[in-house]
């Protein structure tokens, strides 16, 4: 009779935003006082700003996947699966589980933390030819991609493709596209010694991206800086541009130039999952607009927060939203999680409220850019600051060890340039990752809910 009376919190999705908050939901709550419930097709905690270190080798895929397994004090049931629809009035969320059957979960109150999903254009060909940098799939698959065109170039005999496979292009200058360039140009540097019948010269990385500078968080100097040391590396920074079309062979950029490649890699920004228009709730840019205390306005029990959600940043005013960094997802978990705590025990909420504390960009090797609370730093003091931050925020100890691991074992041997068998099977592309075709219409989700509700006797 407990169980059955006992109020069901559902959290949907294992980012920053709800491990934390159902981490805090652990600790604070009696174990009578509600059950606790998962959604995530992953059981695992995916440390997204590292990703371009596990593209570029430096890290290995299972040191940035922080297992929500490895402790048995946690009793949060998991559910392996997707949520692909949510109906708010009859509080009943639907769930694609990993071996593809639908259920309908119920719930007293929800905790929305899809995340987001890359923002793509209707530009010809980047859905079929691009791949992203949003998922760990994506950075190993990646990886593979870059040394098997590496081998390739230096297998082949033809010259034309040769330097096609040796041209390189990342659209997006923001944090994942800057990183992600440098930590794989780098890689591609070291490589040029393994492989002998390759032109040095020949490969060369473009970063390009539609906004006049990169980065333009960390202001005029900072960016400056980081597109100095991209260009003393040699890779060319394009302002200003984007992608025309892109095909198996070519890109063409809006500039009019034709680069051959058979690597095109999108980071050009993240929008809410799709999930969020599935329950025709009020959106600001596609985010769902919430309150202050991350309540969903005129729905009971349900609070949206993360990368998904339009949380007002009252440390700025004026209207401005939080925006989608881990920094802000991990506070608003706790604060969510506390919130539903006072709800649960009929006390009042408490708006989020967060100065954002700065912004770290890794370079990599000795490169580095970071403005931790307003101070600018550069080289190796950024670096420490970058790395150091990174390293603190991974939640386990055995993240944090292996991390290090990683960091000394390759800055004293290098990289091993090991294809691992991404490559083996079909290309695969952004439409091959984050699955944004398997979400329902709100019209399916309420059709769904009360054909159920018919079946119930």
């Amino acid at each position: 009779m407990d169980t059955v009376t006992r109020p069901r919190i559902l959290v949907v999705g294992a980012g920053f935003a709800g491990v934390e908050c159902v981490r805090r939901l652990e600790r604070k709550l009696a174990p009578d006082e509600a059950d606790v419930t998962l959604v995530t097709p992953s059981s695992y905690q995916l440390y997204l700003p590292l990703l371009p270190q596990v593209a570029s080798g430096v890290l290995t895929p299972q040191s940035i996947a922080l297992s929500l397994r490895r402790s048995t004090k946690y009793r949060t049931r998991i559910i392996p699966g997707r949520a692909i629809g949510v109906d708010l009035k009859s509080k009943v969320c639907v769930v694609r589980t990993i071996t593809d059957k639908i259920v309908n979960e119920r719930y007293d109150y929800i905790v929305l933390t899809p995340g987001s999903v890359t923002r793509t254009f209707d530009i010809p060909g980047l859905t079929e030819h691009a791949v992203g940098m949003k998922t760990l799939a994506e950075a190993a698959y990646i990886r593979d991609h870059v040394i098997s065109q590496l081998d390739l170039a230096d297998a082949g005999d033809n010259p034309a493709e040769r330097a096609a496979r040796l041209q390189f292009v990342v659209v997006g200058g923001g944090y994942a596209g800057t990183e992600t360039a440098a930590c794989l140009q780098k890689l591609t540097h070291a490589a040029v010694c393994r492989y002998p019948r390759l032109d040095p010269g020949l490969i060369k990385w473009h970063l390009i991206d539609i906004a006049p500078m990169l980065m333009p968080e960390l202001g005029d100097k900072l960016g400056r800086s980081a597109q100095e040391i991209l260009n003393r590396r040699g890779i060319d920074v394009s302002l200003g541009v984007s992608i025309d079309k892109a095909g198996a062979e070519e890109v063409t950029f809006t500039d009019g130039r034709v680069v051959p490649t058979r690597t095109l890699i999108w980071t050009a920004g993240v929008v809410a999952s799709p999930l969020i228009g599935t329950l025709g709730a009020e959106t600001d840019r596609g985010r769902l607009v919430v309150t202050p205390e991350m309540t969903v306005p005129g729905e009971d029990g349900a609070f949206a927060l993360g990368d998904s959600a339009a949380v007002p940043d009252l440390a700025k005013g004026d209207g401005a939203v939080c925006p989608p960094t881990a920094q802000h997802a991990m506070r608003q978990g706790r604060r969510v999680a506390e919130n539903l705590i006072s709800t649960l025990r009929g006390r009042p909420l408490r708006p989020y409220v967060h100065k954002d504390l700065g912004l770290v960009v890794d370079l990599g090797g000795k490169d580095a850019v970071s403005k931790p609370l307003g101070v600018e730093l550069r080289g190796v003091p950024a670096q420490a600051v970058a790395r150091g931050y990174h390293w603190s925020a991974l939640r386990t100890n055995v993240a944090k060890t292996r991390v290090m691991t990683n960091w000394l074992l390759n800055a004293v041997a290098g990289d091993d340039f090991v294809r691992t068998g991404f490559q083996a099977g079909k290309p695969a592309r952004l439409k091959d990752f984050e699955y944004t075709d398997s979400y329902l219409t709100p019209e399916q989700v309420r059709s769904r809910v009360e054909g159920e509700a018919v079946e119930r006797p």
